[in-house]
């Protein structure tokens, strides 16, 4: 079955390398705290909030070991006034078994805010 699973993370400002770290540790903290290999990811779309425009997020993941064929694809959140500055967002869809109610969603830095409920879990 797929599964979605989701994280949310927050740069301190827009700068390559910022973009790529935190877009591995978020990434790297999804698969690891719910036991996923690249094989079985089906793809991952990873989004930015308008704010980030220095690097792609997906150059990052693509260039762990193992992720070379992993389906990813990069875009901008909706401008919505108010919303969470400097935020990037993954969803990875994959192969599992694990049930909905114990899939492990990360939020990170300033994103916790997004979803409290789940960064408590």
């Amino acid at each position: 079955m797929i599964r979605g699973m989701r994280g949310a993370i927050t740069i301190e400002k827009d700068e390559p390398q910022l973009v790529w770290d935190e877009t591995v540790k978020l990434v790297q903290a999804i698969v690891e705290q719910n036991n996923v290999e690249p094989d079985h990811i089906a793809s991952i779309i990873i989004s930015t909030t308008p704010d980030i425009t220095s690097a792609f997020p997906a150059r990052s993941v693509r260039m762990l070991d193992g992720w070379d064929y992993v389906p990813i694809m990069c875009m901008h959140e909706m401008n919505v006034e108010g919303a969470l500055p400097l935020c990037i967002r993954v969803l990875l869809h994959v192969e599992t078994e694990i049930a909905q109610r114990d899939i492990t969603h990360v939020y990170l830095n300033d994103a916790i805010k997004l979803r409290p409920d789940l960064a408590a879990k």
